[in-house]
């Protein structure tokens, strides 16, 4: 761990100051059993941090633009950071050029319902409206008992990086003041939802997840101004009582949902916690508060539970958990791409070790930008049946959103109404036990919209929409196909579907076609050329507008 007493250190002097080893074949080879494994500590192939990942702004082609410069060497460019994706804007420009987010959106007072294109008061009251009558109105009649529980406490937003960087980072308080600010706009949080004071986790809890090495180096936090585990997971000294109350949360949460005292519910917590092994801190994650909620549910009597993580990003610390417990079915879905893709774990042949094998399903999808189709049908053809074999006690849902349409790190396209089916269609098991726990989601528009759908579910509402007969990409076939082959070895229930699905092959791919005829995912214009000349791109025309204007005022005079 690396102490900032100052607050105030250069990212570049934090990042020299751990080691970084290199693979000759520049492969991803991450041990998640080893501690001191640098790959693992600094990211994917041990080059690219998941913050490193954020601040690159989609720069995807290898041009070198080190020696741009501005029109002019002296000119100063006034910026602003967009409140909702946190991306730079120049000055003068009312709307963000990434998310297209108001410069005084009013997102964090009204969440995902006030207006993305008008000023902070602003609120769209279409979405208000339900028969008539306001959510918040109708709240109050509602019947005292509450089935579905939300954990939500205050102090989890000081958990935040003190040291000044060049872009705010990605997991930051906002996002829990989003959701909140949504769920209360629109009555739900509070008004339909049982609260659930915080407590603090105990150590004997962590120990049945963490080892003393990982629960001492996060105390230690609390002594220091500012600190780091890796160049991208940061601490304060507010931060170890942030992770405790997070974890706290999720066992109370998962305790009573498998008693019976909740029917369900949502964990609107911070820091994240699925990247968090038995050792180690990293990818923003502190303790692993999915792991310490099975790990709850199991104190409550529970005997199996299942974990599914739809966080775009893979759950390795999750998976070396549970990666040898038969009684912890892990299934994650996450952008993968060969290892290249933040941590590099998760490929579809690990499955499990020493007896476990067969209880880690990992989804790894090959690309970017994936959608509602593909992300159903998996769930269809793999978690599903899967899920249904393993009978869970209790089923937990690893929610992060950064899968979303709009996220700046994980680049997809998943919308709420994609996240709500998977919710319906995940309440089917366990009895409805359902415990949904907040993970990753950096853009808040996505992240509160996609918070508010799924809870809605847990409120016993439909999803707005339902997709049936659904066409996977190609891609997503393949993937697919590839997961069903090898865990058809442990679950003989998806042999079939892997048989079924073989020999629909070319029909699959025909319709794929079509569909892509009639709708192309759209890269955005800064993914193209990258964020300095973008900004080049913008000054340019400001300059040239300016130039234009003062030449018209001086031929009127």
């Amino acid at each position: 761990m690396i102490v900032l007493e100052g607050g105030h250190t250069d990212h570049k002097a934090i990042s020299n100051t751990i080691p970084i080893s290199h693979l000759s074949n520049r492969e991803p080879e991450i041990n998640i059993h080893d501690p001191n494994d640098q790959n693992l500590i600094q990211g994917f192939n041990g080059d690219m941090s998941l913050q490193d990942m954020y601040n690159k702004e989609g720069d995807f082609d290898d041009e070198d633009d080190s020696d741009w410069e501005p029109l002019e060497k002296h000119l100063t460019i006034v910026k602003w950071f967009c409140v909702n994706c946190t991306m730079v804007n120049v000055d003068g420009a009312f709307y963000c050029h990434m998310c297209g987010e108001h410069k005084d959106s009013g997102i964090l007072r009204h969440g995902f319902l006030a207006s993305s294109s008008e000023e902070a008061d602003s609120i769209q009251n279409a979405s208000l409206k339900q028969n008539g009558k306001s959510e918040a109105s109708c709240s109050k009649t509602l019947a005292p008992h509450k089935s579905t529980a939300v954990g939500f406490d205050d102090r989890m937003l000081l958990h935040s990086e003190v040291e000044r960087k060049s872009l705010p980072h990605p997991e930051r308080p906002d996002r829990l003041r989003a959701i909140a600010a949504s769920l209360a706009t629109a009555g739900i949080f509070p008004g339909r939802c049982q609260p659930i004071s915080a407590r603090e986790i105990t150590r004997e809890e962590l120990q049945m997840i963490h080892s003393h090495e990982n629960i001492e180096s996060v105390e230690l936090t609390s002594q220091h101004v500012a600190s780091y585990f890796t160049p991208d997971t940061y601490a304060n000294k507010d931060s170890a009582l942030a992770a405790r109350l997070a974890a706290g949360l999720c066992a109370d949460l998962a305790s009573a949902i498998y008693s019976g005292r909740a029917k369900n519910g949502f964990a609107l917590v911070r820091p994240p916690g699925h990247h968090a092994g038995v050792r180690q801190a990293m990818g923003f994650c502190l303790h692993n508060n999915a792991a310490i909620a099975a790990s709850a549910a199991q104190a409550a009597g529970a005997k199996k539970v299942l974990i599914v993580d739809w966080d775009v990003h893979h759950g390795n610390g999750t998976q070396e958990i549970f990666e040898q417990n038969k009684t912890v079915l892990y299934i994650s879905l996450h952008r993968h791409e060969g290892g290249k893709f933040y941590p590099g774990t998760g490929a579809a042949h690990e499955v499990g070790s020493m007896g476990g094998e067969g209880y880690c399903v990992n989804v790894p999808w090959s690309r970017g930008g994936v959608g509602d189709n593909d992300y159903i049908f998996a769930f269809q053809h793999i978690v599903l049946p899967i899920a249904d074999a393993f009978a869970p006690d209790i089923t937990i849902i690893s929610a992060g959103f950064d899968a979303a349409r709009g996220d700046p790190l994980g680049c997809c396209d998943v919308t709420p109404a994609g996240y709500a089916q998977m919710t319906k269609m995940l309440s089917s098991l366990s009895n409805g036990k359902l415990l949904v726990i907040l993970e990753g989601g950096y853009n808040l528009r996505s992240i509160s919209s996609s918070a508010t759908s799924v809870i809605k579910v847990l409120l016993g509402e439909k999803p707005e929409s339902m997709l049936e007969n659904v066409v996977p990409s190609r891609s997503g076939l393949q993937t697919v196909l590839e997961v069903l082959s090898i865990q058809s070895n442990f679950w003989p229930t998806v042999g079939p579907v892997f048989s079924e699905l073989q020999s629909r092959w070319g029909s699959y791919i025909f319709q794929e076609i079509k569909k892509r005829k009639r709708s192309r995912f759209v890269v955005p214009i800064w993914w193209k050329m990258g964020r300095k000349k973008f900004l080049h791109h913008i000054l340019t025309e400001q300059q040239l507008r300016f130039n234009s204007k003062r030449r018209k005022k001086i031929l009127w005079l």
